[in-house]
């Protein structure tokens, strides 16, 4: 597809060369030629114009901007204004060219992300590394990433040490320092050291394949707003071949008429809208964001309240240490902890893993190796380390095993529970020592976020399954003042439909299954593109690729923009064909000045379209 585009390129380009010359040639009259030269631009920019028109009408019966060109141009050439029927054409041709050129560069950066795609892998089978097709990876294969390497499946490191450049599913171009348990995506790039890792997600199941599917789905033909300006170009044909006919019953003079046939060409009009949309999704893509339905601009340009799902869109949807908390004066916090992430060292369960992650992160020391470890489904661990028998679980794990839990412990531990937080509590050798308090945490960049969302003028919502107390909770720490807790799927939806109701239209931003009938429901579904389930993804409208949420509020400008872009290109080709109609009836311009004069305006329309590539509000 890419091949054939450029050599379409190469041959438009050629047909305008060609086409230029020939139109210096007719206007200055070079060589004497028994044939006006700009016949050469009729037919290789003319002709292609006429074809079109005619195809559509006879398959389609499309009146749109062609018919009106191709009538301006047959009857130049009827009249004997070769040269204008010439520069018509190529200057038409030069608005189609650049337009081309607008939305290509508006998709680039959408596009390359297709070539993306590694085409091999380093499995490493018997020991030995063998170089394979991507798609033959399976799940639970080892593969082998050395630098400089793009990766080519979803998977968790599990030897090695490594920096890796995120910038096609992050946007930050500073590499991130991996190592054994670390995540890392397709199409990201190895940076420095090799490393192992095992496969999770391949094929289509992979981040970079996900987005691509979202990307190939990226369609401005869909913005409800192209359908107006297509319904007023086909009335402005109707009201040109109206004018043209009155003009020319009334001052008797063709070249009036055919003037106005040119100047009320409304190829400005059709331009205004699908230049600007495809510029504000070639925007969003360098922010991370993908848009996948054109008319999303359009719609989240009048959202008036931008909902929020808690876990994994304002938090990370992982666990973390809150607090440890030593009920025994003979242990620090320091010490319970590591003693607890010893006895966790071998589990499976989210919890047990957070707690050995938090105490690797804080202290930087080796675990000690816990014996007769056992892991009892629904309570939680027993080891013994360092020669003390260790329990860490829930309150009837402890229970079970004779250990009184103190009231001073249980109010305070019922103080982090009613945050929001899961507690394990910790005994050692048949006494409660205290607990540790985890709890998904929120992301860092999420305060400053809601804030510059609310200098825009739209509301934020927190919408949660979480009990009352933990919802308030996290809305205070995020700065959101309207929440609703409690909320299974179908109160997301009620809520939202509650809000448009009354004339609020609702964003949602979410990343889960229980999020999709929410994102559907809403005027506009934002979904986390990199951990959000395919689900959430399919329903939502746009995505956020490398869940990065701090783009919220320039994607929410970047809409109001583009908005105000296509109004403002819709109001520059209207009043220039309302100009140029009065002048060609007044009989003070011609067929080729109105050529150049409508021309103009669909030039300046493009140019005005394609500032919306490089455009980023500034921060206030």
């Amino acid at each position: 597809m890419l091949e054939l585009w450029k050599e379409e390129e190469k041959r438009n380009i050629l047909f305008l060369a060609v086409s230029l010359v020939s139109i210096v040639v007719s206007f200055f009259n070079i060589g004497n030629l028994p044939v006006d030269a700009a016949w050469a631009a009729i037919l290789l920019c003319g002709l292609p114009i006429i074809k079109g028109a005619v195809v559509g009408l006879v398959t389609e019966f499309d009146i749109k901007a062609d018919v009106l060109v191709s009538i301006a141009l047959i009857a130049s050439v009827i009249i004997g204004e070769t040269f204008a029927a010439g520069e018509i054409a190529f200057i038409m041709a030069i608005g189609a060219y650049l337009e081309e050129r607008t939305v290509a560069k508006a998709r680039a950066g959408i596009e390359k992300l297709v070539h993306l795609t590694p085409t091999t892998a380093r499995v490493i089978r018997n020991g030995e590394e063998v170089i394979v097709p991507a798609e033959q990876v399976k799940v639970g294969d080892i593969l082998r990433v050395l630098p400089g390497e793009t990766i080519a499946v979803d998977g968790v490191i599990i030897d090695g040490q490594t920096s890796v450049n995120q910038a096609v599913m992050t946007g930050e171009s500073l590499p991130v320092d991996k190592s054994a348990g670390d995540e890392v995506s397709s199409g990201t790039v190895n940076q420095f050291g090799s490393f192992d890792l095992k496969a999770t997600k391949v094929g289509e199941d992979s981040s970079l394949q996900r987005m691509i599917r979202l990307v190939q789905s990226a369609d401005a033909g869909k913005a409800k707003i192209v359908g107006i300006a297509d319904r007023w170009a086909t009335w402005i044909v109707a009201a040109a071949l109206a004018s043209a006919a009155a003009t020319w019953f009334i001052t008797g003079e063709i070249i009036r008429a055919v003037t106005i046939l040119v100047v009320f060409c409304p190829c400005a009009l059709v331009l205004a809208t699908p230049t600007a949309i495809m510029a504000g999704i070639g925007n969003a893509t360098k922010f991370g964001i993908l848009i996948r339905e054109g008319d999303a601009l359009e719609r989240l340009a009048k959202v008036k309240r931008l909902a929020f799902d808690k876990t994994g869109t304002l938090t990370y949807g992982r666990p973390d240490v809150e607090a440890v908390e030593s009920f025994d004066s003979a242990l620090t916090d320091e010490a319970l902890l590591g003693l607890a992430a010893s006895a966790e060292l071998r589990s499976e369960h989210p919890l047990g893993k957070a707690i050995v992650a938090h105490y690797k992160t804080v202290s930087g020391l080796s675990l000690q190796e816990a014996r007769d470890f056992q892991m009892i489904a629904g309570r939680g661990v027993s080891a013994v380390v360092g020669g003390r028998s260790i329990l860490a679980g829930n309150t009837e794990m402890l229970r079970e095993n004779s250990v009184s839990l103190p009231h001073t412990m249980m109010d305070k531990a019922d103080a982090y529970r009613n945050e929001g937080c899961a507690m394990i509590f910790i005994s050692v050798d048949g006494q409660a020592a205290g607990f540790i308090a985890l709890a998904d945490t929120l992301r860092p960049d999420a305060v400053n976020m809601l804030k510059n969302i609310e200098k825009t003028g739209v509301k934020s919502v927190l919408l949660t399954g979480d009990n009352g107390q933990a919802a308030a909770h996290m809305a205070k720490s995020a700065g959101i003042n309207e929440l609703h807790s409690d909320c299974l799927p179908e109160h997301k939806m009620a809520v939202i439909e509650q809000y448009q109701s009354r004339g609020d239209l609702v964003a949602m931003v979410g990343d889960g299954v229980n999020d999709a009938p929410a994102l559907k429901k809403a005027h506009v579904g934002i979904a986390m593109g990199g951990i959000g389930s395919d689900i959430a993804v399919d329903a939502a409208d746009i995505a956020l690729v490398g869940d990065e949420i701090k783009s919220i509020p320039h994607l929410l400008a970047l809409a109001r923009r583009t908005m105000n872009i296509i109004k403002l290109n819709m109001a520059l080709s209207l009043a220039l064909n309302f100009v140029a109609i009065v002048l060609a009836m007044a009989g003070l311009l011609g067929p080729v000045a109105g050529a150049l004069v409508h021309n103009a305006g669909s030039v300046a329309v493009i140019i005005n379209s394609s500032l919306l590539l490089r455009w980023k509000e500034h921060e206030k």
